[in-house]
């Protein structure tokens, strides 16, 4: 006897094969690159960290390189974070979390005045950032950070520096295509 499924499938997927549904929807790290130019500040000392892409783009502004699962409702990366890296205070139009697989990663949010409270968040620990909160992470630990970041937005837009100068440079990186 067969049974239908609860929910239909998106209107791409209707006539699509088992195998070309997972073909299509199977992501292996061992296939990911490592791309160590996704953010606008990534090239800036202090900032340097690599996105293996596995939904979608993550929080870069850029969107499906081809290789990594076309994204519906969120994304997906896995951040390699080297020691002494980070990245900078930012925002994003929808939730973002941080999610540690390996080694320890400072965390922060901020309100507009400066106010920052941190925390230290180590393997199988996460934060979820709200919209239009102010937050970003360091990795201070003495080994490598491996985390996944996800955003709530198949195609959300590029973070929103805090930082003006970096603001700046936003447009530019994105149009870059790097």
């Amino acid at each position: 006897m067969s049974q239908a499924a609860q929910h239909p499938r998106p209107p791409e997927l209707v006539d699509a094969s088992l195998d070309e549904i997972m073909d299509k929807f199977v992501a292996r790290f061992s296939d990911r690159k490592a791309d160590w130019n996704a953010f606008a500040d990534a090239s800036i000392d202090g900032y340097r960290r690599a996105q293996h892409r596995f939904i979608g783009a993550g929080g870069s502004g850029k969107h499906n390189d081809g290789g990594s699962i076309p994204p519906y409702g969120f994304t997906l990366s896995v951040m390699y974070l080297p020691v002494g890296q980070g990245n900078p205070a930012h925002t994003h139009e929808v939730e973002e979390v941080f999610f540690v697989l390996k080694g320890y990663l400072d965390v922060f949010v901020e309100d507009e005045e400066g106010n920052r409270k941190e925390t230290r968040l180590g393997p199988w620990e996460c934060i979820s950032c709200p919209p239009g909160v102010i937050h970003g992470f360091q990795n201070n630990s003495l080994e490598p950070v491996y985390f996944q970041v996800m955003i709530g937005r198949g195609r959300p837009d590029a973070m929103g520096y805090k930082d003006p100068e970096l603001f700046a440079r936003r447009d530019a990186h994105l149009k870059s295509g790097d």
